[in-house]
């Protein structure tokens, strides 16, 4: 019997390297005569470059050259619009993309302006200092509802306003069946920006050999792919002609999926210009400024709901804050459109937004990339009304639930993947029970809760559920190679930032080829071990990368079988493959390795039959026509303090739906990750910005980052329903733990102050901000009270 990989706890194969020190990443990266530079960021959020003088940092010893954008000739040019808009009928779209260095004007602090090359990076920080950049102020563009005024400065003066795109999606006559409704949910949700704040900053080391005319470039993206192809085609050079590695990663989250960045545009053309290799290495104050953000949304929302709390129809029309560019299209507010409808069966829907270009940092997807918007809408207006309609939390979503025999569901609206919104698998009530079970449910609101609260104590449940569009297009690849050792190479252009591919893509090779999961080497992010494929996001690399393995593995198995089948003279079907060897099933001495067979297939000298292929080694490719749809319920009790409005997390759990598991050890860790970032998004991390478009809490001193005694344990578990969109049955898993946490921690905070009367319609809160809520409110509560005695 063959042992078996898929669905094991194994442990991680890279951890040894990374807990080591053994593991390259991009600063590790140190090459003879290398140069290192610092960018001029603007210190406006909008305003006009009258002059730029860079003599003085050209007289200082060590600075080897200034560049600014009139500097860069035709190779000044916008960036590619990484994903132009899906077709929906009703949508306008104005592209406009970020550019390498601000030219005339700038539209956002820290926006690059000039390059310093210098030979360390403190005399480049110094020749920064020496640059006088004079820019004319202008108004800056903050708040989202003012920018569409006609008062409103233009950041973009080609356009008539600072509308990036309006957008209108649409499914039955939600005005028609409002007028059915027992009740009406309306209210206002605020959802505000905040920063990915990796372990690791970006960074971009290129170095031009001109001797072999061959431009190699490590990059801390997510994918490295699309950015060869990218800067091949602007730098006018073959894609053979340039390498991009993305070693090891600290962290991706979606941000380093942002392409082309302004320095990875610049850098590679300096290196060339120079003729040395160049370095730069983002610093911590610069990734809160220069890292994309994401987040920032006003919705006003209404739930037409009957009596008995069934679900008729919504109307969502949101505002959408795009930052100064819109580099990354429409995936964002399109995912929160797609996303609101959850697991639940919504006859009506109008959704419309409008994405707004402010004079902030570009947005683009960060962990759930807009999902989580959409689930705080839809999470939120069926507390509100369970409130209202005297129905338990978890009954008006298990009235709700679509039935586990509608599968496939049409939602009738279009999805960020370009295809129908189409939920391909389901099983959303098992998941609840399962959840109310492992938290204890019952006894929690009947015996345990009313037994603290008698003690003084504020304690509070929450349980919500959510969808997560997962594993979409359009493709990737993936070649898997028996080496003459017998072990085995598996090479796939997905690049990887901590989600332990290295382990679970080795395990779907090892299930097929009977290998031990330690014997596989694994190389992901590197252009020149393969040339094709998209990247690493949308928690995609299980199911689109997971199964190009999976395929190129099988067609290797079935090389392996029929070269031993022909040398051992027996029958396909009468060999088993295990532990490195091919066995003759019952007669287990008879057998070859997989190296004497890799031997034999690669022969030196000789004839071979016509179609002979050399090598046990194949190459395949996998791409959905859409989309997986993950699922899940999160449940938490938390404590309130309210003196300080300081939270204490008791409980957490999760149980979640990702179709087939290839490692749960590695899921439950995704899951941990998420959940410990969607803490922070819900309860502790907020961007300010003031109204000339500063940002106020621009380094960790300020922005508040849940720590290690913030995050619980979480106690996760899983059901299964497998995708039919693929061979392997799974779903992504990378955002699932961050999706819901905002209305989870609403929900649990407003059932832990229920004597205070509180709702809560924005995230993130913060002790201070929830201190200023309860204060208002009792505010608002005595004056009322006081009109009413006069």
């Amino acid at each position: 019997m063959a042992t078996r990989y898929f669905g094991e706890r194994i442990k991680r194969n890279e951890d040894p390297r990374l807990l080591t020190g053994q593991a390259l990443f991009v600063d590790d990266v140190n090459l003879p005569d290398m140069l290192h530079v610092a960018f001029v960021r603007s210190d406006y959020a909008h305003g006009r470059i009258k002059n730029i003088d860079i003599s003085t940092a050209l007289e200082r010893a060590g600075v080897i050259a200034v560049y600014t954008a009139t500097d860069l000739g035709d190779y000044w040019q916008p960036g590619p619009l990484l994903v132009p808009p899906p077709p929906i009928e009703r949508l306008t779209f104005n592209q406009r993309t970020q550019v390498p260095l601000a030219k005339d004007k700038v539209k956002f602090v820290g926006e690059p302006i000039a390059i310093v090359v210098a030979e360390s990076r403190y005399i480049a920080e110094d020749g920064v200092e020496d640059i006088f950049a004079e820019i004319e102020p202008l108004d800056a563009v903050v708040d989202l509802e003012k920018a569409l005024t006609a008062e409103a400065p233009a950041i973009h003066e080609d356009l008539d306003s600072n509308l990036a795109a309006d957008v209108i999606q649409e499914k039955g006559d939600f005005r028609k069946i409002r007028q059915q409704a027992d009740v009406l949910i309306k209210r206002r949700f605020v959802y505000d920006r905040g920063v990915a704040a990796a372990l690791e900053n970006r960074g971009v080391v290129a170095n031009w050999d001109a001797k072999s005319q061959h431009l190699t470039v490590w990059d801390t993206t997510q994918a490295p792919i699309p950015i060869r192809n990218g800067l091949a085609a602007m730098l006018g050079l073959s894609e053979s002609q340039v390498q991009v590695i993305a070693p090891f990663v600290g962290g991706g989250f979606g941000p380093k999926i942002m392409m082309f960045y302004q320095e990875e545009v610049v850098i590679p053309w300096v290196a060339m210009q120079l003729g040395r290799p160049i370095k730069w290495i983002e610093d911590r104050q610069e990734n809160f400024f220069a890292t994309t953000h994401e987040r920032g949304q006003i919705h006003d929302a209404e739930l037409a709901i009957t009596k008995d709390g069934k679900i008729l129809g919504v109307h969502d029309v949101f505002l959408h804050d795009t930052g100064a560019y819109v580099p990354y299209g429409l995936t964002v507010p399109i995912n929160s459109q797609c996303t609101l409808l959850g697991p639940y069966d919504v006859p009506n829907y109008y959704s419309e937004f409008k994405a707004i270009f402010t004079n902030k940092s570009i947005v683009t997807p960060y962990r759930g990339a807009g999902r989580q918007h959409g689930v705080f809408v839809m999470e939120r207006l069926l507390d509100i009304a369970a409130r209202e309609l005297g129905i338990d939390r978890t009954e008006i979503r298990r009235k709700n639930f679509i039935p586990s025999d509608a599968f496939p569901h049409d939602h009738k609206i279009i999805y960020q993947d370009f295809a129908p919104l189409v939920y391909d698998s389901g099983n959303y009530e098992p998941a609840l029970n399962k959840a109310l079970e492992v938290i204890d449910y019952e006894n929690f609101i009947k015996k345990e809760q009313p037994k603290l609260r008698k003690q003084g104590k504020h304690v509070g449940i929450g349980v919500v559920s959510y969808v997560e569009g997962t594993g979409i297009g359009p493709y990737e690849g993936a070649r898997v190679t028996v080496d003459s050792s017998g072990k085995v190479n598996l090479a796939t252009g997905v690049g990887t930032q901590g989600q332990g591919h290295f382990t679970s893509f080795a395990q779907i090779v090892a299930e097929q080829l009977g290998v031990d999961v330690s014997d596989v080497r694994v190389v992901t992010g590197d252009t020149r071990e393969f040339h094709w494929g998209t990247g690493t996001f949308a928690s995609r690399g299980a199911v689109v990368a997971g199964n190009a393995i999976h395929a190129a593995s099988t067609a290797v198995r079935k090389k392996i079988l029929k070269l031993a089948g022909e040398m051992l003279e027996v029958s396909e079907d009468d060999l088993d493959l295990e532990d490195g060897k091919v066995y003759v099933k019952g007669v287990p001495k008879k057998a070859l390795t997989l190296g004497e067979l890799a031997v034999e297939a690669n022969p030196l000298r000789g004839a071979v039959k016509p179609g002979t292929e050399p090598g046990l080694e194949a190459t395949d490719y996998f791409g959905p026509d859409r989309g997986s749809t993950a699922s899940g319920v999160h449940a938490m009790i938390l404590e309130v303090d309210p003196e300080t409005m300081m939270i204490d997390i008791k409980r957490y759990v999760v149980v979640h739906d990702c179709g087939r598991v290839i490692n749960p050890m590695i899921l439950e860790g995704q899951i941990q990750g998420g959940v410990a970032q969607g803490i922070g998004n819900s309860f502790y991390e907020q961007l300010f910005y003031d109204e000339g478009g500063q940002l106020l809490n621009a380094s960790f001193m300020d922005y508040l980052l849940p720590t290690a005694t913030d995050v619980p344990r979480i106690e996760s578990d899983h059901v299964e329903t497998p995708s039919p969109l693929n061979p392997l049955g799974v779903k992504g898993a990378g955002e699932a733990g961050a999706i819901p946490v905002g209305p989870l921690f609403a929900q649990a905070i407003e059932d832990a102050l229920s004597d205070y009367k509180i709702e809560i319609c924005e995230i993130p809160l913060s002790p201070n901000r929830l201190f200023e809520l309860v204060t208002n409110l009792n505010k608002n509560a005595s004056l009322a009270k006081n009109g009413k005695a006069g």
